[in-house]
């Protein structure tokens, strides 16, 4: 059953959306701009019990004033997109006035679960999401109890999200590189290869399509993870005890390009003479990788201000459907491709 909004009870009661907001969240009928008879205020309460509509703990709270605490949920902190992207929004926020309060997933799909549907989540005003497991599926149904937005990952239906650009990001990457002049592309090291046809994988195989060109699927590496430094490392030592020749390295991430760099720099090969590296994140460590590091910057501080100014939108009591922006991927070349 969907949750019942502002709209609904202001549509039941035959008043403004704004005359039931003043009535239900702020509580005030003799200050603001807006004037509401003590009639009209009453038939908003009822209406507002028969659909037993409940307002948000946010909304009380920008009403007071005060500085509500808002969860930002991460899978983890060791991928440094992950940190970062929390930091980002951890400023976003303050400069709206609201406190943070940062947990961690797991990649548990439980705990991403139980915090969208408020259960583990009951001390904040509303939460900001990087999904790993989020899905129509896993929340079986049900609306979340308090405003949501989620960063990154496929979009949920019923809430707002702030993608990125992975596909665009991804095919701008591998033509780079195709464009130099490499013919002998490594994929490296994506643990869904033989799952799901993930945006980034698309958009290795359309730049190679673009330009005539077939992929060998000898150099598409899964990996056992996809943001850990020593899954790019695993990755390179089965790329190189496979015997398949290779001259570039598209890696899913900017942590698996750094475990690859140095795993093939320990074997003896040069980059980018022998052999090109990118990553994908555009993370501060790929500016300071031997050689610096060619990567995709996805927009981090641009998703999360959209992320914040959605949310924000939902606490000050919007009761639109659910939206999705998209902040503009940019690549970056560095001396790791010939740049």
């Amino acid at each position: 059953m969907a949750r019942v909004t502002l709209a609904d009870v202001a549509a039941a009661a035959g008043v403004s959306t704004a005359t039931a907001s003043h009535v239900l969240r702020r509580g005030d009928r003799a200050g603001g701009t807006i004037r509401v008879s003590a009639a009209t205020a009453e038939t908003v309460e009822r209406t507002a019990r028969e659909l037993g509509y409940v307002p948000s703990a946010a909304g009380r709270g920008l009403a007071r004033g005060s500085a509500d605490r808002i969860a930002i949920m991460v899978p983890n902190l060791h991928q440094p997109y992950f940190a970062r992207m929390a930091e980002a929004l951890i400023l976003a926020l303050e400069e709206r006035g609201l406190s943070t309060t940062l947990r961690i997933s797991f990649y548990t799909p439980e705990m991403e679960r139980d915090a969208v549907l408020g259960r583990t989540t009951r001390d904040v005003a509303g939460m900001i999401l990087c999904p790993h497991f989020l899905s129509a599926e896993l929340l079986e149904g049900r609306v979340p109890p308090l405003p949501v937005v989620q960063v990154g990952g496929a979009p949920t239906p019923g809430i707002d999200c702030v993608v990125m650009d992975e596909y665009e990001g991804a095919l701008a990457v591998a033509g780079h590189l195709l464009d130099m002049g490499r013919r002998r592309l490594a994929y490296v090291a994506d643990p869904w290869l033989s799952t799901h046809d993930g945006p980034r994988y698309r958009g290795y195989l359309d730049a190679h399509r673009a330009r005539g060109l077939e992929v060998d699927s000898a150099l598409e590496v899964k990996g056992s993870d996809w943001d850990r430094r020593e899954t790019g490392t695993e990755a390179m030592v089965a790329l190189l005890r496979s015997g398949v020749t290779f001259d570039a390295v598209m890696c899913v991430n900017d942590a698996v390009a750094v475990g690859a760099m140095r795993t093939a720099s320990l074997a003896g090969l040069r980059i980018p003479q022998d052999v090109a590296f990118s990553g994908f994140d555009n993370t501060d460590e790929a500016a300071f990788t031997t050689p610096p590091l060619t990567s995709v910057d996805p927009g981090v501080p641009e998703m999360a201000r959209y992320a914040v100014a959605m949310l924000a939108e939902r606490l000050a009591g919007s009761d639109l459907p659910a939206r999705r922006e998209s902040a503009p991927s940019a690549l970056v070349t560095r001396a790791s491709t010939g740049v």
